[in-house]
């Protein structure tokens, strides 16, 4: 009768445990991207993905950022990893910064907003909450795909009821200083700029319930 009260015993301040452990587990952010996010010529700890997870980890409950963006990346690759993605991280929110790298090689519109709205609708049906991120191409590239781009952003996030970043660049991307030579990429130093940027909206999807990472 002892052992089976001490088995019990145990095995209930076991489980409550585990329990308190589980329920510790930080809820996750995914960001899905390109270059962009995957701090591209610069230290990765200057990226505003690595700045955004110092910003989480301070938050209570706590949260964390998995950053999966490679340098590169088209939607349709993106579209491709993303289901093992969400099965790998279980995130409540799905930052989601692709598009560039097909505007820069002249992907025909509809092929990538076919990309992005399937990638949306997964998350979305895992659950997740969605961040689109929208980004702008030069002038060079012409005001019919330019404006065509753009509108693939805020149309998506209208029919799908995403949160929505119009431009990542926002006050970037015309100013010299804070450009790489490339004209592409943001400097180290205005990476807390672009994570202010992104915070802007994504706050506002942290402080919804969250939920715990795999249900």
């Amino acid at each position: 009768m002892r052992r089976s009260l001490c088995w019990w015993l145990c095995g209930g301040l076991l489980f409550g445990w585990l329990g308190t452990a589980q329920a510790a587990t930080p809820n996750t952010v995914l960001v899905l991207g390109d270059s962009l996010s995957a701090a591209h010529n610069i230290p990765v700890e200057s990226g505003w993905v690595h700045l955004l997870d110092a910003r989480l980890s301070t938050m209570v409950p706590k949260w964390t950022a998995v950053n999966a963006s490679i340098s590169g990346e088209t939607s349709l690759s993106g579209r491709n990893r993303l289901p093992t993605l969400l099965k790998k991280y279980r995130p409540a929110v799905l930052v989601l910064e692709l598009g560039a790298n097909d505007g820069l090689r002249g992907l025909p519109l509809p092929a990538l907003r076919a990309n992005l709205d399937a990638m949306i609708a997964a998350a979305q049906q895992a659950k997740v909450r969605v961040l689109l991120v929208g980004i702008e191409l030069p002038v060079n590239y012409g005001p019919q795909y330019r404006d065509g781009l753009r509108a693939i952003y805020a149309e998506l996030a209208h029919s799908r009821g995403t949160a929505l970043v119009p431009f990542l660049l926002e006050g970037i991307a015309l100013d010299p200083a804070k450009m790489q030579a490339d004209g592409m990429h943001p400097v180290a130093a205005a990476q807390p700029q672009v994570l202010d940027t992104v915070w802007q909206q994504l706050e506002p999807l942290l402080r919804r319930e969250a939920k715990p990472n795999g249900l």
